[in-house]
């Protein structure tokens, strides 16, 4: 039976069609989530893989001499990536029982990051990735001095550095695995 002024097919024509778009976004996401998992025990490829995802990214800037603003954008979102890799879960300024050890009494405890290595990884990639996808439109490339932008981000980038070296050597807190001894 039909309703007067339309079909009466109407409402569930957008829920089939609602529904088969979350299908699809779940089936995407769920593939998505199976290359992730089967990537995370690849650390060097996958940095392999960023490095080469980098490089693109970089030769594509340099021959479009273009898109400082993007660059700068991705550099300082970088940089906001590496003080959340570089430090620990807990910050010992401002913990009260959490601190890290600082006697051969104290109680071991590992260090714990705040961005673990394998979402920093994700979130640099992506970060490149969309970077490389905004080179492809025109309203991205403002016309700067890119000098200036570069110099500004060689000093920021320095400074905090420096204040985070600092802040690692005050707490005695090292980020690194690389020449820690091993316990069998």
């Amino acid at each position: 039976m039909e309703v007067a002024g339309g079909g009466a097919g109407g409402a569930d024509d957008i829920s089939q069609t609602e529904t088969a778009i979350l299908r699809w976004k779940l089936a995407v996401w769920q593939q998505y989530q199976h290359v992730l998992d089967k990537i995370t025990p690849h650390v060097l490829r996958r940095w392999l893989g960023f490095l080469v995802v980098a490089f693109i990214y970089v030769l594509r800037v340099y021959f479009l001499q273009g898109f400082y603003v993007v660059s700068y954008g991705l550099g300082i979102y970088i940089l906001n990536l590496l003080i959340g890799f570089l430090s620990p879960q807990v910050d010992p300024a401002i913990s009260d029982g959490g601190t890290l050890p600082t006697s051969t009494s104290d109680e071991f405890r590992p260090f714990v990051r705040r961005l673990p290595e394998f979402k920093f990884w994700c979130s640099i990639t992506k970060a490149f990735c969309i970077a490389f996808v905004m080179t492809f439109f025109s309203a991205f490339d403002v016309p700067v001095f890119w000098p200036i932008l570069l110099f500004y981000w060689v000093v920021l980038f320095s400074l905090t550095m420096r204040r985070q070296i600092s802040h690692m050597i005050k707490y005695r807190y090292v980020p690194f695995t690389l020449g820690k001894q091993n316990y069998q």
